[in-house]
């Protein structure tokens, strides 16, 4: 680490190989195909290293990065910087407290910037505490002044955003947070996927649960964010149990449902239902351990093979292409 002017920053040697180590995570995990992708790193009061155009974030040398100024001058390195890297360059006039900034198109945030849904649920406590709300800067064709002027309104206090049909941006303070905050987008984009259009139940934060949050997040020196909409009602302050084991010692508390209520069935959207041995026969299931008998399940006359499931795709799939 170096420091100029009270100001820590990273060493050109430690921010070429913080690029380098976050490409190789970047592409790893997926957020990034083919050439994708940016990643821009402060050194200095008026200086950023940056990942060059035309290579992929998971075979980058350091040879290959751009040293640029913040007005975009190429300073040090022979590649040609993404065009891109004007979003980066937006971010650290627009925040000047901003040392990081990585751009990826992380499959499940991207496809909420496609569906134009921002990530603003409160059903996660470290969503709450982390991110806050992740919104949707408009839709800019790439390259051009307008994706500056895009993520431009939402720099200073929000951790995030989303770009229409494009992908995510996140940034912090130092290039480290920022990616961290781009997996922790992508993290609260598939927990939203699973709950809302997987499972379909959620049980969002109260007011009063999100207020709690919001009041630790300060103590926690996070300022930005933004506060996500909440529930009015609690739904979330009970424990919630399908069976009792007799000898277990577990009582339940007079708040708990009735412990003899038939277990609640979740019906999982577009995902074939569980067949365990003995359904649809007339006589009550039970494992013989003593749990309480699972009457309730839906009658299923048997499991299909797998060869009956892959014949009966190809069946349809079949039928489709003839219509």
């Amino acid at each position: 680490m170096i420091t100029i002017k009270g100001v820590k920053y990273m060493s050109d040697f430690e921010a070429k190989n913080a690029i380098i180590d976050i490409g190789k995570r970047m592409y790893s995990r997926g957020f990034v195909a083919a050439n994708d992708g940016n990643i821009t790193c402060r050194v200095g009061p008026n200086a950023i290293w940056a990942t060059p155009t035309g290579v992929s974030k998971g075979f980058m040398k350091p040879e290959m990065l751009v040293k640029m100024d913040l007005n975009g001058k190429v300073l040090q390195g022979t590649a040609k910087p993404s065009s891109e890297v004007k979003m980066h360059l937006r971010v650290y006039a627009e925040n000047p407290e901003c040392m990081g900034v990585t751009h990826a198109h992380p499959p499940i945030a991207t496809a909420y910037a496609v569906a134009g849904i921002p990530l603003e649920k409160p059903i996660l406590t470290e969503g709450v505490l982390n991110l806050g709300v992740v919104p949707i800067a408009k839709y800019a064709t790439p390259g051009t002044q307008e994706v500056p002027d895009s993520v431009a309104p939402f720099c200073r206090d929000y951790n995030a955003c989303l770009l229409a049909n494009h992908g995510a941006l996140s940034w912090g303070k130092d290039v480290y947070e920022a990616f961290f905050r781009l997996e922790a987008v992508e993290y609260y984009a598939s927990l939203l996927m699973y709950t809302g259009n997987i499972i379909g139940q959620q049980h969002p934060l109260s007011c009063d649960q999100v207020q709690t949050l919001m009041d630790n997040r300060i103590k926690y020196g996070i300022t930005t964010g933004g506060t996500p909409p909440c529930a009015c009602d609690t739904t979330n302050n009970q424990d919630i149990i399908s069976e009792i084991r007799p000898g277990s010692g577990y009582t339940f508390p007079m708040a708990a449902p009735n412990p003899m209520a038939a277990p609640v069935q979740v019906n999982l959207k577009g995902v074939t239902p569980v067949v365990k041995p003995g359904m649809g026969s007339a006589e009550p299931i039970s494992c013989g351990c003593g749990s309480l008998p699972l009457d309730n399940i839906p009658e299923v006359s048997r499991a299909k093979s797998k060869e009956e499931i892959i014949a009966e795709v190809v069946r349809r799939v079949t039928a489709e292409m003839n219509r």
